[in-house]
Order: structure tokens, then sequence, then C-alpha cells
């Protein structure tokens, strides 16, 4: 079973039961003659004001998810709103400021908080989808690379010091850890070896 609410007489932002008791008939009453999303997502309209209502509820809830009881809904009289359009409403006015930016910089309208959200969702993942331009230049060659193709398949002095600067940033290793490495080989000693090998 639900758990019992006790409503406060006024909420913490002063506005008293009966205000919002008013709100939710005053919602539910023009809840079928809502059809334009320009219209509903005004200061006034219909979206924006049940949004701020369940924004409030949300907030009152007793609940530890913050879901808002069927009872609490009855009582402010938008439970025979449709679920889905308290949703889109709720996450409108928790996402108002970039729903309003979103609209304005979009070339086309929206019939609906449906499509609005749907057409969101669509950009959100093709921005995360395109690479950023530190991954776009790292992954072109650059012209030195492309230059260095179909010659001799030993690598230069800077072809080796690039490969290791890049070796480092993809290891998170710092470049002085390597150069104190390199340091530490006794590259003289390896070579004496090596002339002393080939004159014998």
């Amino acid at each position: 079973m639900a758990n019992s609410i006790s409503v406060s007489k006024t909420t913490q932002e002063g506005t008293s039961l009966d205000t919002l008791v008013k709100e939710g008939k005053a919602l539910y009453n023009i809840w079928k003659q809502t059809n334009s999303l320009k219209d509903s997502t005004k200061a006034k309209g219909f979206d924006t004001r049940l949004g701020k209502l369940l924004v409030e509820l949300k907030a009152q809830s007793s609940l530890d998810s913050g879901q808002i009881s069927r009872q609490t809904l009855a009582t402010y009289h938008v439970d025979k709103i449709d679920r889905r359009r308290r949703s889109e409403a709720l996450w409108f006015v928790e996402n108002e400021v970039e729903c309003r930016d979103f609209i304005k910089k979009s070339k086309k309208g929206f019939t609906s908080l449906t499509a609005l959200q749907a057409a969101m969702r669509k950009a959100s993942k093709e921005a995360e989808a395109e690479p950023t331009e530190v991954e776009a230049v790292e992954a072109e060659p650059s012209k030195e690379e492309v230059s260095n193709v179909g010659q001799s398949n030993k690598p230069s002095k800077d072809d080796i010091v690039k490969s290791i600067v890049k070796a480092c940033q993809y290891s998170g290793i710092d470049l002085l850890d390597i150069a104190e490495a390199l340091m530490e080989i006794d590259t003289v000693s390896e070579a004496e070896e090596t002339e002393t090998k080939v004159a014998a």
C-alpha cells in the first residue's frame, strides 16, 4: 500500500494547499483543449503550469524516490491527466532552459513535447558521436607521416621521438620518466661490444 502523506497547510515557498488544488482543477479543465506546443510552453501555458505543479508535488513527496503518490495526484485533481503528458510536462520544466534554447535554435517547429524530446535526444546522440577536434587531429596522419610512406622502413630519429611522445600520452606516462630510463641504458658499452664482435 502507499504510504500516507501528511501535507502541510503551506509549502516551503508559501503556496497554500488551496491554491495548489485550484491550480490542479484548472489544469484538468483545460487539459483536452491544449493543442499547440507554442501556447502550452508559454509562462502561463498548460505544460509549464502542470510541470511546475508536479515539481512542487514532487518536492513535497515523502517517498525517497520523489515519486508522487496516486493519492496526492487525486487530491490535486491531476490524476485524470494522462501520465505521459504529466511526465513530459515535468521533464519540460526540469529542463526548461535547454528546451527553450533548442526550440530557438531549431529551424522547424515542434508539434508536441514528445517530438521535442525525440529531437533533443537525437541531437545529443549526434553530438556525442561526432569526434572532437583533438580526436580528429589524432586520427588524421600528419603531412610528415604521409610523406614518409613508401620510403625506407627504417624510422628516423624524429619518427622515434614522435612515437615515444604519442605512446606516453596514450599511456599517461611522464616523458621525464622515459628520458631517465633511456639515460640509464649504457649504449656506449653495447656499441663497443658490437664493434668487438664485428672486428673478430
